[in-house]
């Protein structure tokens, strides 16, 4: 098991998280801890079913987000199934709030939206700390938007935390990933509020791209910067 790449993504369920736990748990010796709001259904059964490669794993574990107990529930479970550390953590599970001008978005909304999307990986971070720690070579990636960077908002028409854990954590390789457009049901909607007919990539291209900058990723390469995952560049925050 010490031997064993263990990857941890939040919402494998579909998009990006099925496509990177798919990716991740077709190589040999791969251990994916995958989080989905709700391990007991027959969906579950399906991401069981995932084809593997020799050695390799995946356990589920049930994570909500918006939740103050799930992330450390989760952390129990996966200690209790005799895994003491995690090399990659991926959060990837998020939502997207309604594509409003600031005048006129619900507050309700964008609680809710910040709740799930900046305090859900705040409280994961938190509690996997430690088997972060106990990896050789630990990776925290966050997937965000590209409407997340200040500097680029007005070039993008969108009218940052792995930056900190990056500078707080000496021994962390902390990198926060815009996996593009992706055709998705959340990156279809933004392609169309863009004037376009659908997002031009794929959950599949985009998880290769990904999978290769954390591959690529040291404390002097891409840690505490926003990456591209398309473009292979540096975004501005």
């Amino acid at each position: 098991m010490s031997n064993n790449l263990v990857v941890m993504i939040t919402g494998i369920n579909r998009g990006i998280g099925h496509a990177l736990a798919t990716a991740y748990l077709l190589q040999p010796n791969c251990t994916v801890i995958g989080s989905i709001r709700d391990d007991t259904t027959p969906e579950a059964a399906k991401l069981l079913a995932i084809p593997k490669g020799d050695g390799s794993r995946l356990l589920l574990v049930k994570i909500e987000s918006s939740s103050p107990t799930d992330a450390s529930s989760a952390v129990r479970k996966i200690e209790a199934a005799g895994i003491n550390h995690i090399d990659i953590l991926i959060a990837n599970a998020g939502v997207s709030p309604p594509l409003q001008p600031i005048e006129t978005v619900s507050l309700d909304d964008m609680a809710s939206t910040f709740n799930v999307n900046t305090l859900g990986p705040l409280a994961l971070y938190q509690v996997c700390h430690s088997m972060l720690q106990n990896s050789k070579n630990p990776k925290f990636v966050p997937i965000t938007s590209a409407a997340g960077s200040i500097g680029g908002m007005e070039r993008g028409g969108t009218f940052v935390a792995p930056a900190a854990a990056h500078c707080s954590s000496k021994w962390l390789v902390a990198v926060a990933i815009s996996p593009g457009l992706v055709a998705t049901d959340m990156g279809n909607k933004t392609a169309q509020y863009l004037g376009l007919e659908r997002a031009p990539w794929t959950a599949e291209e985009s998880a290769e791209k990904i999978m290769g900058l954390i591959e690529k990723a040291t404390r002097d390469t891409y840690s505490g910067k926003f990456m591209d995952a398309i473009k292979g560049t540096e975004k501005p925050w």
